[in-house]
């Protein structure tokens, strides 16, 4: 299975893709889609959507994992974000893909086994189970990385239970 998972952002979006064949996981490509602090929010909008359609054309994942949005107290970031997180998954949805939605948590939790881990356990374990050389940079493209890999392995899970007839 070959998963998109994206850590959504209007300044720095992460993506990444993972493959999954049995029980293990191979990074494909990865990085983060970049606007300028300048540019109108609508350009930066646009620059997201073209930019996240060519990596579904040119990498063909079969599914798109994102993360929901967690926010504190600025309600005006929660909103461009969420602007960026809509278009990213209208890009997904645009490009024949499933969408998957996971919390901070369940990333954590499917990561690390421990939903309130820590951003470096997080990343380490990117780094472990990818068998990557350092950690991905920056943090938006390791969070996308783990994105994926928690559809890897809650889609197993999912498969599982509609085969026993529970989901």
């Amino acid at each position: 299975m070959k998963i998109l998972g994206i850590d959504p952002g209007y300044a720095i979006l992460g993506y990444g893709i993972v493959e999954k064949t049995g029980n293990k996981f191979k990074a494909g490509s990865y990085g983060a889609i970049t606007t300028d602090a300048g540019m109108p929010m609508t350009e930066r909008l646009i620059h997201i959507y073209d930019s996240l359609r060519e990596i579904i054309e040119e990498e063909r994942p079969e599914v798109a994992s994102i993360e929901q949005l967690f926010f504190n107290n600025n309600a005006k970031t929660a909103i461009m974000v969420g602007q960026a997180r809509g278009v990213a998954v209208l890009a997904c949805v645009k490009g024949g893909l499933a969408v998957e939605e996971y919390t901070p948590l369940q990333i954590k939790q499917a990561l690390v086994g421990y939903g309130r881990a820590d951003k470096n356990q997080v990343q380490m374990m990117v780094k472990a189970l990818l068998n990557l050389k350092d950690v991905p940079k920056p943090d938006d493209t390791a969070d996308a990385l783990a994105a994926a890999i928690c559809h890897g392995h809650s889609a197993g899970t999912r498969n599982k239970l509609k085969e026993l007839g529970l989901r």
